[in-house]
């Protein structure tokens, strides 16, 4: 195909589209403009775009009669034979459509005559590549709608290009395209825009907004085969594939495109297609990630290349493997054991070491202090002349220097868990260009990763001090307690962020899991990364919450194996000490943090409550569900809630779902801040802070009476003391529990130590109470919710409770001239309610001529029922006599 010419030249779009040349005078109409349509309409949108460039505007059914070839002809049929005729004849022509957008934009037509005449221009400066696409036919369809839409086409992938339109997300275009972000998108763009072509208003086809609607999928084409995974992570992957427009076959499907194999596992080769590619799980997640099908040669098992290029088709176990299937660090061990063969040399335990990480090593020892791999035995080479002296015999380790190796191998690993997860997760998120850019935003960041920086540096340093002291170790002299003590106030300062708010930082983590498909797939590529150790980011970071109480367990171990004459016991001693006074510290300032946050869900979950009940100096106790059993707070039997406080006590009542839509008219009406209050679970009733209870009052238990229990209370302004009375209904604890707790938070209330004396024990009849106070059967519930149901519907259907417009609504229809008798009821005076519309003068004349006894006015009083009602302004004033 050859590419476009004239305006089909690649440029860059202002304001959706772009000029051909620069903008034109408008002054200067110097063009030559013929319609072409069957009947002269005049003055629709392409008339009037046209009398922009010319003062007189032609009409012609097929231009026939006009052989000017300066002149530009506007047909909106590119399909039809005068478009073919006028194209033979060389003439300049343009569509309605890309008429208008020029006139919008003040640009110039065209002055060359195009061999691809554009409608429109709602690909202007788009330059397109193709891959994937089989049908030649559907190719010169798509490109010459591309053409005709003001677009441009090329073969081959270069700087130039601005999209790929792809029908399979393969090949080296596609790589090339995703590699420099080259907007992959199907065939679908071209042909919904082509079928948009008659509106002018429509955005161009380059915008972003457009483009993400026609954006391919990364397993758009695809058919993969799941191999080797278990059910659950079968059905999890399975649905992210077909999220992602893949299809799922079977393992010996022909038409199978790919293979995803779980680690340790390979297929029978025997059903396998040369061009099927067998591919590691990461390749899978990564495309994911991208969002764009990830280049396979870089996740192609080693064994399915042989497969695939030699033809060799030995049967294997689909089991896992346990030779034939390793990871390149097993790869490069028997590598470098043919090699020691070859030579005659043993393999050192520092060439291992130098090839497993500090993981791998501890995987393949079980312990933490050997990390040393035993080579096997090697075949003897009888032609050698150099004969390997023996290794000199170390010395025995001591008990105190084989616990302080332990505790420099945990430190390692717990180091080296730390930088897995600043650098392989936090610094990829946290950069702004690469695969992971952009996952995460700046605050899901800062709760997961913020606080851990500084935990990292303080071992990071620790642990080169630890090194050194290994390097250096001599029993009587190096002083490990030194070290420690060295970071205490380092420790103290890193340690309380992050283990105060883990839990926050587990939840983010959670919903970003969730929520983010993209970081999912971030997170399992992670997960299988040997670094990590077959470990979740969640696993590792609860690393830091664990590692203290495992550093004190290796201390006071050290001191054990430390003589007392050794100038490191003490050291070692006061060390373990200011690690548990940190510990302690840290664990305090938890609990304080998880106080104030307690205070303020409290204060949120509370309708109306006072606000000073958030303080600095305050601290959530214990909460507790009861009934009330008097009459002095909110009603007997109600559902109240006990919040214990370290300095009051705050009472409210639990809200029920069962009335939560029965609502006046007037409350539709509300602000919305107002409707948030009612959907809190709680309704402030009273405060009661700790100083006014005198007496906590346990109420001997009886058949009738079961966990009841007073508080009596006086505060100054009050000079009688009242009783308020609970029934206990929380299941978390027993009534004599949550009462010692109570005393307990008096006594300190008043810095008094005798927190027994403010609880007594009374039996139900000082306090005049009986058994049949506390029996509230079916009957007494059923009359009690049937009187508060009669009292919210009242409210809700109240004229007091109506709003006005609704009154004045009513009054206008309703007429009070109904009823003429003075002694009917207010049910038959509606009965004789009439619409004002219908209430004849006549009738109010007749009164008067009866001879009524009463006033006519005092006749016509409507009735009570409907009489407006008031509110009196000035009470007090009822009560003057």
């Amino acid at each position: 195909m050859e590419d476009a010419q004239g305006e089909n030249q690649a440029g860059n779009p202002s304001n959706g589209y772009a000029p051909d040349s620069p903008p034109s005078n408008p002054d200067m109409k110097t063009a030559k403009i013929c319609i072409i349509r069957e009947d002269e309409v005049r003055d629709d949108p392409v008339h009037e775009a046209a009398k922009k460039y010319c003062d007189f505007v032609k009409f012609s059914r097929d231009g026939s009669e006009l052989l000017d070839l300066e002149t530009i002809y506007i047909i909106d049929n590119f399909d039809s034979p005068v478009f073919n005729s006028l194209k033979d004849r060389k003439c300049r022509i343009l569509g309605p459509t890309a008429l208008i957008q020029y006139a919008e934009n003040n640009s110039a037509l065209p002055t060359k005559i195009l061999k691809h005449p554009p409608y429109c221009l709602h690909m202007k400066g788009a330059v397109v590549c193709f891959t994937g696409l089989r049908d030649k036919i559907e190719i010169d369809k798509v490109v010459r709608e591309l053409f005709h839409m003001g677009g441009n086409f090329v073969r081959e992938m270069s700087g130039k290009v601005t999209h790929l339109v792809a029908g399979r997300c393969t090949g080296d275009k596609y790589q090339y395209a995703t590699t420099f972000r080259v907007p992959v998108v199907g065939v679908d763009w071209i042909h919904n825009m082509w079928e948009q072509r008659d509106d002018a208003k429509t955005l161009n086809a380059i915008d972003p907004l457009v483009v993400q609607q026609y954006k391919l999928k990364p397993f758009f084409g695809a058919r993969i085969c799941l191999f080797g995974f278990s059910d659950d992570e079968k059905r999890h992957m399975e649905a992210v594939l077909v999220e992602n427009c893949g299809t799922l076959v079977d393992i010996d499907d022909s038409s199978c495109t790919h293979v995803v194999v779980e680690e340790g596992t390979l297929p029978d080769i025997n059903v396998l297609q040369g061009y099927c590619n067998v591919v590691r799980a990461e390749w899978f997640w990564l495309s994911v990630q991208k969002e764009s099908c990830a280049d396979e040669a870089q996740y192609i098992l080693a064994q399915a290349q042989q497969i695939t290029s030699n033809g060799d088709h030995t049967p294997h176990s689909s089991t896992p493997l346990s030779h034939s299937f390793v990871d390149s660090a097993r790869r490069k061990r028997k590598r470098l054991r043919f090699q020691s063969r070859q030579s005659g040399a043993s393999i050192t335990a520092d060439l291992i070491d130098s090839t497993y990480s500090p993981q791998t090593r501890l995987s393949l020892s079980g312990s933490l202090l050997d990390n040393t791999a035993s080579p096997e035995p090697c075949a003897s080479v009888p032609d050698t002349s150099i004969v390997a002296s023996p290794a000199p015999i170390a010395p025995p380790l001591s008990p105190r220097q084989m616990v302080f190796l332990e505790l420099v191998q945990t430190e390692t690993n717990y180091v080296d868990i730390l930088h897995t997860i600043v650098y392989l997760f936090k610094e990829p998120l946290e950069s702004k260009d690469g695969e992971s850019a952009g996952l995460l935003n700046a605050t899901e960041l800062r709760i997961i990763f913020g606080n851990l920086p500084p935990i990292y540096e303080v071992h990071r340093d620790m642990l080169a001090d630890l090194q050194h002291a290994a390097q250096n170790w001599k029993d009587d002299v190096t002083k490990v307690g030194a070290i420690v003590l060295k970071y205490k106030e380092a420790m103290l300062k890193a340690y309380p962020p992050f283990i105060n708010f883990f839990e926050d930082t587990k939840k983010m983590l959670l919903s970003c899991d969730e929520n983010n498909p993209r970081f999912h797939a971030f997170l399992k590529i992670r997960y299988s990364r040997p670094e990590c150790g077959r470990q979740s980011l969640n696993e590792l970071l609860i690393r830091p919450v664990q590692r203290l109480p495992s550093m004190s367990l290796l201390l006071n171990d050290l001191a054990k194996q430390t003589q007392k004459s050794n100038p490191d016991n003490e050291l070692l001693l006061n060390a373990l000490a200011e690690v548990k006074t940190v510990m302690t510290l840290i664990n305090e300032d938890k609990r304080k943090t998880e106080g104030q946050v307690a205070l303020f869900e409290i204060f949120n979950e509370i309708e109306n409550c006072p606000a000073d009940i958030v303080a600095s100096h305050r601290t959530f106790v214990q909460r507790c569900d009861v009934d009330e059993f008097s009459n002095e707070l909110y009603g007997r039997g109600e559902h109240l809630t006990l919040f214990l406080f370290s300095d009051m006590l705050e009472i409210c009542k639990r809200k029920t779902k069962a009335f939560g839509s029965l609502r006046s008219p007037s409350v539709t009406s509300l602000h919305s801040s107002k409707l948030a209050q009612s959907l809190k679970a709680y309704k402030h009733i009273k405060q009661l802070p700790l100083s006014t209870i005198k007496r906590v009052i346990d109420i001997k238990e009886t058949e009738g009476i079961r966990n009841v229990f007073a508080l009596r209370c006086r505060s100054n302004q009050e000079f009688k003391e009242r009783d308020y009375m609970f029934t206990l209904t929380s299941e978390e604890f027993f009534k004599t529990s949550f009462l010692k707790v109570l005393c307990r938070q008096l006594a300190n209330t008043v810095c008094r130590t005798d927190a027994e004396s403010f609880l007594v024990t009374l039996d139900p009849a000082q306090l005049d109470i009986e058994s049949s106070d506390a029996n509230m059967g079916t009957l007494s519930k059923a009359f009690k919710f049937a009187s508060k149901t009669r009292k919210k519907v009242g409210r809700a259907f109240s004229f007091n409770r109506t709003p006005s417009k609704l009154k004045r609504a009513v009054s206008s229809v309703m007429s009070p001239f109904g009823s003429s008798l003075g002694n009917t009821t207010p049910c038959s005076q509606l009965e004789h309610m009439r619409l004002a519309s219908c209430t004849s003068l006549a009738s109010v004349t007749s009164l008067a001529e009866l001879g009524s006894p009463r006033p006519i006015a005092e006749a016509l009083e409507p009735p009570m029922s409907v009489q407006p009602v008031r509110k009196n302004k000035n009470p007090s004033g009822l009560h003057r006599f």
